[in-house]
């Protein structure tokens, strides 16, 4: 309860503090029949880093073409200047509808208070309405005189328009805002996410933005002058989002504008993995990686072999340490599809990930371990016996630990791997090496391990074993007889060096000595 009071004051006072608001002086529109004017329109410029007053000559305004003006000495609160729809104006005239209509969309409006303005967000979420289902019409039949249907200007206002919106400062986390009340308060993994109440217009924002990436009348060579590195580096930005409804959207739109805009994706690539290289090794805090990851899987399905020596970089140096961060659950899915991917593309690489596993392998968290175990099956899945003979030995020394866990889901998902046929026969074709390594953890199981579904498991490898290669497993079986045997020996021999040792202390002491056992 502390954390959503901390959450909902934290948000409500940025907000707050990073709206400004504007007023113009308007005539009424001539459909008003001069009754008396509504309450003036209030702009939120929340979205720049800083804003002059609006007392100041250049304090933003909304723009002129959305308001009409008085010039009279007394100004009176604007009114919305009613603008007809785009398909009942002439071919010729909509060029200058439309740079009406997306002046009108860049107006921003304080949408925690629905009761602030009604009239005015409806009428920009009617021109937003109007302005998707324009950018996605299909195209009329060529016509040498027809009038381009979105020139270079309305592409510029039309991005501008966009960025206005979308871009704006992110709303304080909650592990940021109760950080600043208690710095010693832990966050809240089970804390229901934000949602921000101007997504309905928003979402409209991003529709629009959709449909102007994939459109087949936006020319790259253009568009590419607005949707710029500058652009990309925002979008990325607003991934940290806590509204999963605003990063599905970046999500998509990114994926778009990397599809369709070649030059920029050397640098989604690099600026993607910026943001990983911050989340590892400096905040471990981002919303978005999951959603970045989901991006990926699907640029790494498009490699070209041979794989670049820059992507193979990209695995070692990024990918495989987003196991680090305690909260790789929350994207494991996704990182665990991207790493396969890379083995799938270049079996040669399996090497590389399972030593990356194996240096980054949880130690006390055992919730991990199980990921961890379900990302090695799927790894060895797509491992030939070149790769798997370099790391085996490593490999099953870990695999061991991990059948001898207290925790019985652990050493469960560690007994399921002898499910999977490719494993077993990685197993069998070098079971002179496996075997002596696994054998002493599964005979522990059987003697002590407290849970029956392990045992049960355990004698079922162990029969697989003896099934595979009865010699070697008697010999491994009398290897191990031998050790604990000598196990046996050496125990004893401390415990009669420690009697001989407390024999002497107590004869040069005499009787006034006092032995504690």
């Amino acid at each position: 309860m502390f954390n959503k009071i901390i959450k909902r004051g934290g948000r409500k006072g940025q907000r707050a503090d990073g709206a400004e608001q504007a007023q113009r002086p308007a005539a009424p529109s001539s459909s008003s029949g001069g009754a008396g004017a509504p309450a003036p329109v209030t702009v939120n410029h929340a979205s720049r880093a800083s804003a002059p007053s609006p007392s100041s000559p250049t304090s933003p305004h909304v723009a002129p073409s959305a308001f009409s003006a008085n010039p009279a000495s007394h100004p009176s609160p604007p009114l919305l200047e009613p603008l007809p729809l785009l398909s009942d104006v002439a071919g010729a005239d909509r060029p200058g509808l439309l740079l009406r209509k997306l002046r009108l969309v860049a107006a921003l409006f304080d949408f925690s208070d629905s009761l602030k303005h009604p009239r005015e967000k409806e009428a920009k979420r009617q021109a937003l309405l109007e302005l998707v289902d324009y950018v996605q019409a299909p195209s009329p039949a060529a016509n040498a005189n027809a009038p381009v249907r979105l020139p270079e200007n309305v592409q510029e206002t039309l991005v501008a328009a966009i960025s206005a919106n979308i871009f704006r400062p992110l709303p304080p986390a909650l592990h940021e805002s109760a950080a600043a009340i208690d710095p010693g308060a832990a966050p809240d993994d089970e804390e229901e996410p934000y949602l921000d109440p101007a997504w309905p217009h928003l979402q409209l924002v991003y529709e629009l933005l959709l449909r102007y990436v994939v459109s087949p009348e936006t020319d790259t060579k253009v568009a590419k002058r607005y949707v710029d590195h500058a652009f990309v580096l925002r979008l990325l930005d607003l991934f940290d989002s806590e509204d999963p409804r605003e990063r599905e959207y970046l999500k998509t739109v990114l994926h778009r504008i990397y599809g369709k805009f070649m030059v920029h994706r050397p640098f989604i690539r690099k600026a993607i993995n910026n943001v990983f290289y911050r989340f590892i090794f400096e905040t471990e805090r981002h919303n978005g990686i999951g959603e970045l990851l989901e991006i990926l899987g699907s640029i790494i399905n498009g490699f070209a072999l041979p794989m670049k020596e820059e992507h193979k970089l990209f695995l070692s140096r990024a990918l495989i340490p987003l196991h680090k961060p305690k909260s790789v659950a929350i994207y494991h899915q996704q990182l665990s599809y991207c790493i396969v991917q890379f083995v799938e593309k270049d079996y040669k690489l399996a090497y590389t990930v399972i030593r990356g596993l194996l240096k980054y392998w949880p130690v006390t968290n055992c919730q991990k371990e199980v990921l961890f175990l379900g990302e090695l099956e799927e790894v060895l899945e797509a491992t030939q016996p070149a790769e798997f003979q370099r790391c085996m030995v490593p490999l099953f020394k870990q695999i061991g630990r991990c059948l001898n866990s207290s925790h019985f889901q652990v050493a469960e998902r560690a007994l399921f791997l002898w499910n999977n046929d490719h494993i077993v026969s990685l197993i069998a074709q070098n079971r002179s090496v496996i075997f002596p390594i696994i054998f002493e953890a599964l005979e522990r199981n059987i003697q002590s391990h407290w849970n029956q579904a392990v045992h049960g498991l355990t004698a079922n490898v162990r029969k697989m074993f003896l099934d595979m290669d009865s010699e070697l497993f008697e010999q491994c079986q009398q290897q191990y007889i031998e050790k604990q045997a000598r196990a046996k020996e050496m125990a004893e021999q401390r415990e009669s060096a420690w009697r001989q040792l407390e024999a002497a202390a107590a004869k040069a002491a005499g009787d006034d000595m006092v032995l504690v056992n």
